[in-house]
């Protein structure tokens, strides 16, 4: 792992270079989804821009309300430490924050949307590294032969204690997600079915993942607030999504069936 690392006088931080990197990747892969569909390409700017400020904003938020106990005992370094984003958070402060912008420049919601697919799995990979390198958001103690160790991580890995690599699953997943919804997208052609199905994977996998991924317990002086929140959390948006994707693709077509037998 690589918290930081200096370049000449520079302290870089690793998570906060992986996640400007995952805003980047997001934003080059949204041009080209933007460009695609007919969607004015030149909106994407600010429309990353937003989601980046309020992805960030709404991580911290859910962070600080799932450990107020921080916020009582170190207020200050609770609220604009480096340390301390959570998923979910980041996920809904991003969605507002680009939805502000699609209604201010007047978009079509869904072709955005669902435009937006491919650019949110690739971001979520690369952002995801930036976790590995910082060494938080790990998994279960492991004797598997690639667990790792984070001696200086956030919180730190006990001395000789070794665990899963947690973040790289998420990252592998989410190529694989990425690679999916690319392929999909010639299939899901209706508005909302590539965003609603991609919310059914990415919940599924964030689902799956907290299985293997720490409890508090299993690590002396190691603990991690927000557990099922995050696991129950994701299957809701799964059978959510899945059941909208199914609405989505199947009421259209019965509703025409409907008018032709009237007919």
């Amino acid at each position: 792992m690589f918290p930081q690392f200096s370049i000449g006088p520079v302290t870089v931080h690793s998570f906060g270079l992986m996640m400007a990197l995952a805003f980047v990747a997001a934003g080059i892969v949204a041009h080209r989804e933007f460009k695609h569909r007919g969607l004015n390409p030149e909106s994407i700017y600010w429309l990353t821009i937003a989601a980046a400020a309020g992805g960030l904003l709404g991580a911290k938020i859910n962070y600080v309300l799932l450990n107020l106990n921080l916020l009582r005992s170190d207020t200050l370094g609770t609220l604009v430490g480096g340390e301390g984003l959570v998923w979910y958070g980041g996920f809904i402060g991003g969605a507002v924050a680009g939805l502000a912008v699609i209604s201010l420049y007047r978009l079509p919601w869904a072709k955005v949307l669902d435009a937006a697919v491919p650019a949110m799995a690739i971001g979520y990979a690369v952002g995801r590294i930036g976790c590995f390198l910082n060494g938080d958001d790990y998994g279960r103690p492991s004797t598997l032969p690639w667990a790792v160790r984070f001696p200086k991580g956030s919180p730190p890995t006990p001395p000789g204690v070794s665990v899963q690599p947690t973040e790289l699953y998420e990252t592998f997943s989410s190529l694989v997600i990425f690679g999916i919804v690319l392929y999909m997208r010639r299939w899901l052609k209706r508005d909302w079915a590539l965003v609603c199905f991609y919310l059914v994977l990415a919940g599924l996998e964030r689902f799956l993942v907290e299985f293997v991924r720490f409890h508090n317990g299993e690590m002396p002086g190691v603990t991690r607030q927000g557990q099922a929140q995050q696991q129950y959390g994701a299957l809701a948006m799964a059978i959510a999504a899945g059941a909208a994707l199914i609405w989505v693709q199947w009421r259209p077509q019965r509703q025409a069936r409907l008018e032709s037998q009237l007919d």
